[in-house]
Formats: structure tokens, sequence, C-alpha cells
């Protein structure tokens, strides 16, 4: 109960008093909101905001602020406001050494969290180890499988044999449905033969004949020859690993020559953002891709529609993906793990950080995360859906994606795999 004046006090002692009356309620309001101090917790990465993975680099940013923002509208970390440190690397690996030089060296940031892609990931990580830092990545595929940098962790659900995550399924797949020759095509770079390399060992353990195996130049903007020329082998199956500028290029190739196979799609990276799906509509039916997170029944944890219902809200009329589904919550997730690190530990300390981040499973917004060796997750839980029916290219179809049907792992199914492919069918 706020306490009241005594009207029959003299004025000087009247003043005195509501002065106190008044500096009690500013101490009563400061009490009930966070107390952060003034010197933040700096949290510093690269982010592609353009070049060819701007599409996904510009998303995943808005998720990273969302948390930042949550984060600080609880009370911070360890008592501090959050702060994002971060600059544009332009989608090119040859910008990121000294961008990291400069976050750690020049602007002193506390804690690491990114980039997105593996390219970009494998550029950083030498100034990242030379400096002792503990860093979070995005999305890197084997990004620390020659380093085995023990401060190295990813948000990435491809579990302890990373490059063979991105096709074990799709291998699977292939072989329960008596299929016995493929083609192997990628980008040639750091994610592309990393996917590449996985996919001939588990086309190989699958008993897959494999007829074509080649990578083209991530510069290529021309898909047709490099189909044409795998059709002409007549493959059961057809492997792509590609990144996001080129998911579109080799989609459309597809459609241009009447790409025809049994099983047809890989890591079709570009394909997981929701401006692409548009683009590409219909064309994306019959296409067995890799995904690390969709938003199916199955596979909602506690926070993962208040997140996707917030990024939607920011997302609106900012011209970067409308929905979300998959980057912003690995995002938000890597986020989480990062702070909940920090504050188990009670430190700042990167080793302290890294021991923690090793020896705890994690509660986020796509479910349990554990890391184990390299820093990957302990257990995979690599996705394999399928396009079904999209029959336009409006954005409602795309909403809680009822036309990704997950065909493998049997764990999280929610469809039966169609074939023959065909294209647009």
């Amino acid at each position: 109960m706020r306490p009241t004046l005594d009207t029959t006090l003299s004025p000087s002692i009247r003043r005195r008093w509501s002065a106190l009356l008044f500096a009690a309620t500013l101490a009563a309001a400061a009490a009930a909101a966070p107390v952060l101090a003034a010197d933040p917790i700096k949290v510093g990465f690269s982010m592609s905001l353009t070049g060819g993975s701007a599409a996904v680099g510009k998303q995943t940013l808005v998720a990273l602020q969302i948390w930042r923002d949550d984060l600080n509208a609880r009370g911070g970390l360890l008592g501090r406001p959050v702060e994002l440190v971060y600059y544009d690397d332009q989608s090119s690996p040859a910008t990121v050494p000294g961008l990291y030089t400069k976050l750690i060296d020049l602007d002193k940031v506390d804690l690491l969290v990114g980039p997105y892609g593996t390219n970009i990931t494998a550029a950083a990580m030498p100034a990242v180890m030379q400096r002792g830092r503990t860093i979070v990545s995005i999305f890197a595929n084997a990004a620390n499988s020659e380093f085995h940098y023990p401060n190295y962790f990813c948000m990435n659900p491809t579990g302890p044999a990373p490059k063979g995550a991105y096709s074990a399924g799709f291998m699977e797949l292939a072989k329960s449905n008596g299929l016995k020759t493929i083609a192997l095509a990628g980008v040639e770079s750091e994610f592309g033969l990393n996917a590449l390399q996985g996919a001939r060992e588990n086309a190989r353990a699958a008993g897959l004949q494999i007829v074509y195996d080649k990578t083209y130049p991530p510069a290529t903007t021309d898909f047709a020859p490099t189909l044409r020329a795998l059709q002409a082998l007549r493959p059961d199956a057809i492997y792509v690993a590609a990144y996001p500028p080129d998911s579109t290029g080799v989609l459309r190739a597809a459609a241009e020559i009447g790409l025809g196979a049994k099983m047809f799609g890989g890591a079709f990276v570009g394909f997981l953002t929701t401006t692409l799906q548009l683009q590409a509509g219909p064309q994306m039916n019959g296409i067995v891709q890799y995904t690390p997170y969709i938003p199916a029944p199955s596979l909602l944890f506690p926070g993962t529609r208040e997140f996707l219902a917030r990024y939607e809200s920011r997302a609106a009329g900012a011209g970067i993906d409308p929905l979300g589904y998959t980057f912003p919550p690995m995002a938000y997730a890597a986020g989480q793990v990062t702070a909940d690190a920090v504050a188990g530990a009670g430190s700042l300390d990167p080793g302290r950080i890294a021991d923690y981040l090793r020896s705890h499973t994690f509660h986020t917004v796509v479910g349990e995360v554990a890391f184990g060796p390299d820093g990957e997750w302990r257990e995979s839980r690599v996705l394999f859906a399928q396009w079904q029916g999209v029959s336009g290219h409006g954005i409602d179809q795309l909403k809680d994606a009822p036309h990704q049907k997950i065909v493998w792992p049997p764990k999280w199914k929610t469809g039966e795999l169609q074939l023959p492919y065909s294209v647009g069918r």
C-alpha cells in the first residue's frame, strides 16, 4: 500500500516527505524492471547480407535480433545487456578472415555466434582458433572435420557424420525402392565437396552404381548442359548438392530439358527459403530434399510457435523470407545454447563456455541439442522431405509446410514417398 501525506504537517515537512515518496516510487519501479549494467556483452559475427546467400543471411540476422531482444527483456546475460556486432561478409569467404580479426581484436567482442554457411565458417576458423575463442556456427557442413578444434560447435542436426548426413536418407530411400544407379552433381565449394564426398560413400554402402560424378563452378548460371550430360546416362536417381544461388537454376534447367528419373533431389539449400519456394512453385513437386527443420506437428517444441509468430511479424514488409521455417529457428537456437552455456558457466571465459557446451543438453525452439565430437550434434536429426501437391505460387499453401511430407527417417515420417519423379507433376 502506498503511504499518504499527513495534511496537518507543515509545508516544509510535507515537501520533504513528498520528495521521499517520489524517490521510493522510482526505486520500486526500478526494482520491478530488469537491472542491466551499462557495459554490454558484445556478440560478434559476420553475416551474408549481400551476395548469393543474402536471402538466408537476412532472415538469420532477424532471428538473432529477436534472440537479443528476448534476452534483454529478461534481464540480459550475467546481469548485462546483450549487443550484436556484425558485418556483411558479402557471401564471400575472402572477406571473412579480416572481419573476424576485426571483431575479436578491435571490437573486442565477448562471444561469437554464427556465421551462416560452410564456406564462410571454414574461412573464419583460423582467426577464431588462433585466438582461442569459442564459436557456435549456424549451418555449416563438417567445417571442423579437418581442424578438430575443441571450441567449435555447430547448430546443424547432421550428427557425428556430417558429410554423409546430407545424403544418408536419400540413399536409403533409393535402395529401399529398388533403384540401382545414381548420378551425383554439386557446386564446387566447401559445402558441395563435403556433401558429395558423403553421397559417394552412402551410395556405395547402399549398393548403388555411380554413373556420373562431377562438380560445377560456383558462378555457373546455365545448368542445362550438366543435366543433359547426366540424363544421357539414364540414372535411376539424381542427387544434387546446390547452394542457394544455384538451386533455382538447377530446377529451371530440369524443367527446360524435361528431366526424368525415378528419383530426383538432394541438398537443395535454396529451397529451404520461402522466397525461392514461391518462385519455383509446382516445379518443386517430386523433389526429395534434405532439410534440417520444418515446423511439422511432430517437430513443434516449447517456444517454437511463439518464435515463428514474432519472426513473421518482423518479416512482414521487410523484404525477407516471410515465414522463416528453417534458418531462423536454428539461428535463434544457436543463441539459446550460447546464452545457456554462458549462464551455466557463470563466465565469459571461452574455455569454460566450451566445457559447458560439451557437457550439457540444451532445450531450444528446435528441440533438445547435445554436442559430440568436432562440435556436431551428438545424434543426427536430418530429415528428407518430398514436395507433393504444390499447385501454384501463393504463400498460403506454404504455411505450416503442408506440402513438405517427411519421408525419412521413419521416426518423423508424415507421408509416403511418391515415385517416379516427373518435372512439375
